[in-house]
């Protein structure tokens, strides 16, 4: 982490991750497309989604989530930062003369190889099927169909554990949940990186808008015209038997999911279970 002196109010309390490792330059541009920004606008100009806009122009870089050059060796040439996501990415050359990007896990290096197949050897990088990887293994990059790419764990500092497997591998995620997953489906080996993104403190404001990020309004300090929280003398709270969106929608705490969802079945440990 990277900390700063208090030369100004904003740099007091900024804590930043090193960047030291990346490579600074431009994206790989056979790699790079433009990335359409409405920021919180549907088709009819209206606001659909509240406190997003102003952000800094950002390129989104194609990522290989399938893995799918199989038994093609690939040298890492650097580790790029991502403005898109909180995972640093690795820019592979493959021996065929393919590049890619993938999702840079910790302790990976410019220089090293990395190798996607049923025989790869079980090293942070190589991406393997989970009938492939012993139990008890970190990984990352979760397939939930096979051959549809990783769906599951691709954030900083993230990790799932093979538990066991039989007829299906049971996954434990990160948040706690044991998931059961085809023995066909890919994961890469490994944790993550970039495992500091959660210490970081912006500093000012100014940052967090650079992001995209507009200011939000507490309900209990608007006008009870504008919120259902909003109006009473003085500071007088919800004023509610519970929270309630701008539009009278229960919130804070409110279950979302479908009950008869199509995974359900596939969850063995529900994560708020202990």
């Amino acid at each position: 982490m990277k900390t700063y002196k208090a030369t100004t109010p904003g740099r007091r309390h900024r804590r930043d991750v090193s960047y030291a490792h990346l490579v600074l330059k431009r994206p790989e541009k056979s790699l790079t497309r433009s990335l359409n920004y409405t920021a919180g606008r549907n088709s009819s100009g209206r606001v659909t989604v509240r406190h997003r806009g102003g952000r800094h122009k950002r390129f989104y870089r194609e990522i290989d989530f399938k893995r799918d050059k199989r038994d093609i060796p690939a040298q890492v040439v650097g580790l790029e930062y991502d403005p898109n996501r909180s995972a640093h990415l690795a820019l592979l050359f493959y021996t065929d003369g393919a590049k890619r990007y993938i999702l840079a896990p910790k302790g990976l290096r410019a220089g090293q190889t990395v190798l996607a197949s049923v025989k790869a050897p079980i090293r942070a990088g190589n991406a393997l099927p989970l009938k492939s990887i012993p139990v008890g293994t970190t990984i990352h990059n979760l397939e939930l169909t096979p051959g549809k790419g990783g769906q599951l764990v691709r954030s900083a500092g993230t990790a799932a554990v093979l538990q066991s497997k039989d007829k299906a591998a049971s996954i434990k995620l990160p948040s706690g949940e044991i998931r059961s997953v085809s023995l066909a489906c890919y994961a890469t080996v490994g944790e993550i990186g970039n495992i500091d993104k959660k210490n970081i403190k912006l500093g000012k404001a100014g940052r967090k808008r650079h992001m995209g990020i507009r200011p939000t309004v507490r309900g209990t300090a608007q006008h009870p015209d504008s919120h259902p929280h909003g109006g009473g003398e003085g500071r007088s709270g919800v004023g509610r038997p519970s929270p309630v969106s701008p539009w009278g929608k229960k919130t804070l705490g409110k279950k979302t999911r479908r009950q008869r969802k199509y995974s359900n079945k596939s969850i063995i440990k529900d994560r708020r279970k202990k």
